[in-house]
């Protein structure tokens, strides 16, 4: 776990138990992103990474144990305390979900005008130099459907960051872009964090890029963190699950068939092949 000593902790999950109904998602699972770092969360899909975001956001309310944002223990918020807590986040959302029907210039401002009463002036002032900070902004004009997959999720990045939030949070930033994008946008994501002074997480199956950015990675399995290091520690790991993660092994903790009878038995050979009395 990342020292402690000398970080503070912006995000403390304690022993969080999480179920949809009676099927259980994250198992008394804790963990700490310490403030003005960059931490991964990794593992299959339906591990429950993406629910761990919901937690800390306050969309989702942990069956047992605490997820604490700043100090303030999130399940415990009213709606006006949860409401004040999510306006210092921010949110990348998979494939960047824009507002099609608005121009970037348009997605950036939207929340400004939602959240502050700054004047017009100043709401294009600072429109401008976020889309300055993801190189794009030439195309403060443009649609959506006129933008590249990479730019799409470089505008996205800069609405997440309008309001200069303490806590940015992205749920697989770097899925469908090619290695060009993938890159600009792990740069970035790099860069604006440590410009802001702000903290991130990353909820992602990209591990080259992610060892490349993070200072630091949880790995989940079956609602239980499996595994956890700087990204030299995880390169080093030998945690089968891991070990298997990082280095896209077909068979391991995960295994390649799924369980089913003995493949001589369905095919009735065991029984040809028995010796005869």
């Amino acid at each position: 776990m990342p020292d402690t000593n000398s970080l503070t902790p912006l995000v403390e999950i304690d022993k969080v138990d999480f179920a949809y109904g009676k099927r259980a998602i994250l198992k008394g699972i804790s963990l700490s992103v310490p403030q003005g770092k960059v931490v991964a969360i990794m593992g299959g899909s339906g591990c429950g990474k993406t629910t761990l975001l919901r937690l800390i956001g306050g969309q989702l309310i942990a069956s047992s144990g605490a997820v604490r944002v700043g100090g303030q223990d999130v399940g415990k918020l009213d709606r006006d305390g949860l409401y004040e807590m999510r306006r210092k986040m921010g949110m990348l959302f998979q494939f960047g979900a824009l507002f099609t029907d608005m121009s970037v210039f348009e997605n950036i401002a939207f929340q400004l005008r939602e959240h502050t009463d700054l004047p017009e002036e100043m709401i294009r002032d600072l429109v401008l130099m976020k889309l300055n900070a993801v190189g794009l902004r030439g195309t403060s004009k443009l649609f959506p459907s006129e933008l590249s997959g990479g730019m799409a999720r470089r505008v996205a990045l800069a609405r997440a960051v309008a309001l200069d939030p303490m806590l940015i949070m992205y749920d697989e930033p770097f899925a469908g872009l090619d290695p060009i994008s993938l890159s600009v946008v792990g740069q970035t994501i790099r860069k604006l964090n440590d410009a802001l002074g702000g903290t991130s997480i990353l909820v992602t199956h990209d591990v080259v890029e992610s060892l490349q950015i993070v200072d630091y990675l949880y790995f989940i399995s079956d609602g239980r963190i499996v595994g956890q290091g700087t990204p030299d520690e995880i390169r080093a790991s030998t945690e089968p699950y891991v070990k298997q993660f990082v280095h896209s092994e077909m068979d391991g903790p995960v295994p390649f068939h799924y369980p089913a009878a003995r493949y001589e038995d369905e095919l009735g050979l065991s029984a040809a092949s028995s010796p005869k009395s």
